[in-house]
């Protein structure tokens, strides 16, 4: 019998399978109101389309684990329907519609190690590193004195994702990228 989830268990990245789907959990909130049974309240992202649903479940109610394996690869290169990824030992090969990663592609950079996700060994998502390095190609000049906390500006980096950076963050500088969140964490050496 295939291994459940409790509504207790519930935690973000989380793989399970709904009417014979396979999805994550990428928000989850517990809800105890006021009269009546807590439930949970889940977003969740379908592997295969990529397409996101809102569910709500009872309080205590179990959900079926997704039989998704994850195996490390490395990225290839896109063209106008699938993304290639090669696994680096075997040399095998396999494709991903583009539609199933369009959270994940503007981080895809030549030579990448990602976890592909196979579902029923079926090559289906992606997991991204949970960190990026890259470059900043272009992003507005900061002003002197603007200084103002938790201000940001928008900032296209090499690899074709847009992040919001604080206002000293300079074009040509290496920033980190927690790619869970989309967000910067922090400038990097060279």
């Amino acid at each position: 019998m295939a291994s459940q989830y409790d509504t207790s268990q519930f935690r973000n990245g989380i793989k399970i399978e709904l009417d014979g789907q396979p999805f994550i959990i990428t928000y989850f909130q517990f809800v105890k109101p006021g009269k009546g049974t807590a439930f949970t309240r889940t977003k969740l992202k379908n592997m295969l389309n990529g397409s996101v649903i809102e569910r709500t479940f009872r309080s205590g109610e179990k959900v079926d684990a997704a039989d998704v394996e994850d195996r490390p690869m490395q990225f290839l290169y896109s063209d106008d329907e699938f993304f290639h990824f090669m696994n680096t030992e075997t040399f095998a090969q396999v494709a991903i519609p583009t539609d199933a990663l369009k959270d994940e592609a503007p981080f895809l950079t030549e030579s990448l190690e990602v976890m592909v996700l196979f579902y029923k060994d079926r090559p289906v998502n992606i997991e991204l590193p949970n960190f990026i390095d890259d470059v900043i190609e272009y992003c507005e000049p900061g002003v002197r004195g603007n200084t103002a906390t938790g201000a940001t500006k928008p900032a296209t980096l090499a690899c074709g994702a847009v992040v919001a950076v604080p206002l000293f963050v300079e074009q040509g500088e290496r920033i980190r990228v927690d790619t869970r969140t989309n967000s910067y964490v922090s400038r990097v050496k060279e």
